[in-house]
């Protein structure tokens, strides 16, 4: 399974989900061999899940694809049973949304690089993977840009990099230098470089351009290599210090590193920004991705009147 998910290019993260996935339908089914197994077993192993576990459509639909891909990729099993399994319809949530009252007073509760990473989030409407793994070499302060790099779907983006970020990036540049100039003086090996760019430029990894503008203040071994380097920022320390911003803020909604990028998309809309410029920014295939935050700006601007309302405009009229 590692080898195929790795000459496929997929993420670390779909390898370890597509791998965990794969491990719990051998051990439902009482570690017999997969190719013992076929479509009665997958779909006993889904309704499991399902029933037992109350599993959503999405996460069904993510067990579905890993053990569809164990059959197809790996034991080289194309059988009619995969075309006959019933995949549930997922749903479209409506994003939570803040206004522009309550990011500026969410962020302005964050401190560190906590807090700078969740105004970039904001300010340029990444994912939060997007700007941890920010390159020193992928922001531009010349042309106020940065470059996204394998983003989701493995495509690169350009987005605006907000002046009121300048000068705290270059402090934070100026900090992850220091890591930079420490891990040289230690001989420390270089960062992770994407696919195989390390064997192109075996010092690439250890040059400033591809330092982390993010990187953590330890080393910790690499989940594929095994290489003890230094990584970027872990996720869960932004999502935590989110989190009790949010709630210093007295702010309920389910309020997520993500919400603001949906935010970012919904401010920039209300301020006139054209929907197909959004959908570049946020790195959309479909517009009508895109188009979900038009629904919410929509009914939040008071465009559609309820009829309720109408009782109040006119108290005597006729009923």
């Amino acid at each position: 399974m590692r080898e195929r998910i790795r000459y496929l290019h997929y993420s670390l993260r779909t390898e370890q989900a597509y791998l965990l996935w794969i491990r719990a339908f051998i051990r439902h089914h009482g570690l017999r061999h997969p190719r013992t197994l076929g479509g009665p077993e997958v779909e006993a192993f889904l309704n499991a899940q399902v029933n037992q576990r109350n599993i959503s459509a999405s996460t069904h639909k993510q067990a579905l694809c890993a053990l569809l891909f164990l059959y197809r990729e790996v034991l080289d099993q194309d059988l009619p049973w995969m075309q006959q399994i019933q995949r549930p319809a997922v749903r479209k949530h409506v994003p939570a949304v803040l206004t522009v009252a309550q990011t500026r007073d969410v962020l302005d509760r964050m401190d560190g690089e906590p807090a700078l990473v969740a105004r970039v989030l904001y300010g340029c409407g990444l994912r939060l993977t997007e700007a941890l793994k920010l390159r020193v070499k992928d922001v531009d302060f010349e042309r106020h840009v940065l470059f996204v790099r394998s983003g989701k779907g493995g495509k690169d983006r350009v987005v605006m990099l907000p002046r009121s970020l300048v000068t705290d990036l270059h402090a934070q540049m100026a900090r992850a230098r220091a890591w930079w100039e420490q891990d040289r003086k230690l001989d420390r090996p270089g960062v992770e470089m994407p696919d195989a760019l390390a064997r192109k430029y075996p010092k690439g990894g250890m040059s400033w351009g591809w330092h982390w503008v993010f990187p953590a203040d330890h080393c910790s071994r690499d989940p594929r290599s095994g290489t003890e380097r230094r990584h970027h920022l872990y996720p869960q320390l932004i999502q935590r210090h989110l989190k009790r911003a949010v709630q210093a803020a007295g702010i309920h909604l389910p309020v997520s590193v993500h919400t603001l990028r949906h935010s970012f998309a919904t401010h920039l809309l209300q301020s006139g920004t054209d929907i197909r410029t959004v959908q570049e920014l946020l790195g959309h295939s479909d517009v009508s991705t895109t188009m979900i935050y038009t629904h919410v700006l929509r009914i939040a601007a008071g465009t559609v009147a309820s009829p309720l309302d109408a009782f109040a405009a006119s108290p005597g009229g006729p009923r």
